[in-house]
């Protein structure tokens, strides 16, 4: 039976990397990519970035059947919508690279652990075509994987859901033609056509910044305090125009809900996090599927109300989330037992659906791995089976 001590009183500290403004990081960044894998015990991982979230019919088979015959036979979706194939064995690495090269998923293998970006997945074209650019331009330049696998792009539509994504650099489009800049605290206005270069500019001010700092930074919010980003300077070399913007209001909207999301798409979420194969082809067939940071998808194309409601009823017999009553909405888990070694338990079969107002992360161990944003309560396993609850997060 699962056990869980008292709650403790609300905790509202940073979870996040912001501690390592006050040492020196003194070690490489090991964040698994596609090409270089994570050993874990149930195999070795790796981690896909989709840069403008985007997946072809073509492209979601060929994942699957990567699971399938590489694999464990399950994907993993994870907050920054990446995919990751677990329980890989040994030597399956050139395997696995040709397969993603032949599916257009590895346009470049030297960068593509720096292609992180989270895109609304409601968006339009122009926003898509955003992502599209900016991705074209980080694997063109030679300076950029200097980033870590960590650095993250937001490119928000202008509704504001993944404005809110603690990113590094974030672009967000304005009904004007413009799009607003923001890295850390400093907010830029810019051309519409500029908004990508402007964004690629930002990622190079913060490597400047971090080697004038010396400290081994991966993130902006890393950097010393007081450390300068010399966002204007960069965005002039680049030969992007720019009007600084310095008490922007910035759009806050939460993530599309199961269900019909509005303009002919279709939202529904992975029970925490993770499908089966099965699962993952039942989204087909599919003109696009769009990995969300929410570990969900969005399906466009469902004009036809009717059509919609059956196919949602189809993804909710193949195990999807597809109702907002769900109490399963809001509740995640790191991959616990027994895919890693530091796991005191395994999380994803102790879960339970969400009783409270706030978010459930359930962790196998003080790391909290993948834990959401804001509030949430707080799983923290203390051995097999028992967990420790707390609120963490700001809660006003």
């Amino acid at each position: 039976m699962l056990a869980a001590m008292p709650p403790s009183s609300p905790n509202p500290q940073d979870r996040g990397e912001a501690h390592i403004r006050d040492r020196v990081r003194e070690r490489g960044d090991a964040c698994p990519g596609a090409l270089r894998l994570h050993r874990a015990d149930d195999g070795s991982l790796a981690r896909l970035r989709l840069p403008t979230g985007v997946l072809t019919h073509r492209q979601v088979l060929a994942l699957a059947d990567a699971a399938d015959r590489l694999g464990d036979g399950h994907l993993s979706l994870t907050s920054r919508g990446n995919v990751e194939l677990r329980g890989l064995g040994e030597g399956c690495g050139l395997g696995l690279v040709d397969l993603l090269r032949d599916a257009g998923l590895l346009p470049s293998e030297r960068h593509e652990r720096v292609r992180n970006m989270v895109v609304s997945p409601l968006a339009g074209a122009g926003v898509q075509a955003w992502a599209a650019r900016l991705d074209e331009l980080l694997c063109a330049e030679d300076w950029t994987p200097e980033l870590s696998g960590r650095f993250l792009f937001a490119v928000d539509d202008g509704r504001g859901d993944v404005a809110g994504l603690a990113a590094d650099v974030t672009l967000i489009a304005e009904p004007a033609g413009t799009g607003l800049v923001r890295v850390g605290r400093t907010t830029h206005r810019v051309s519409s056509a500029d908004a990508p270069r402007a964004a690629l500019a930002a990622a190079g001010a913060f490597l400047a910044a971090a080697r004038a700092a010396g400290t081994g930074a991966w993130r902006v919010r890393e950097l010393p305090a007081g450390q300068d980003v010399d966002v204007d300077g960069h965005l002039r070399r680049a030969g992007v125009a720019a009007e600084p913007v310095p008490d922007a209001a910035f759009p806050t909207c939460p993530p599309p809900a199961p269900g019909t999301a509005g303009d002919g798409m279709l939202s529904v979420l992975a029970r925490l996090g993770r499908v089966t194969t099965a699962q993952f082809r039942a989204l087909l067939p599919a003109g696009e599927v769009r990995v969300t940071p929410w570990r969900g998808f969005v399906l466009p194309g469902f004009t036809d109300p009717a059509a919609a409601r059956e196919r949602l009823r189809a993804l909710d017999g193949a195990g999807f989330i597809t109702r907002t009553d769900s109490p399963w909405i809001g509740v995640t888990a790191c991959t616990g037992r027994p895919g890693c070694a530091k796991s005191l338990s395994d999380v994803r079969a102790d879960a339970r659906p969400r009783e409270g107002a706030l978010p459930v992360h359930w962790s196998g161990c003080a790391r909290r791995c993948g834990h959401p944003q804001g509030a949430w309560t707080d799983m923290v396993a203390t051995g097999e089976g028992a967990y420790q609850p707390t609120v963490q997060g700001p809660t006003k």
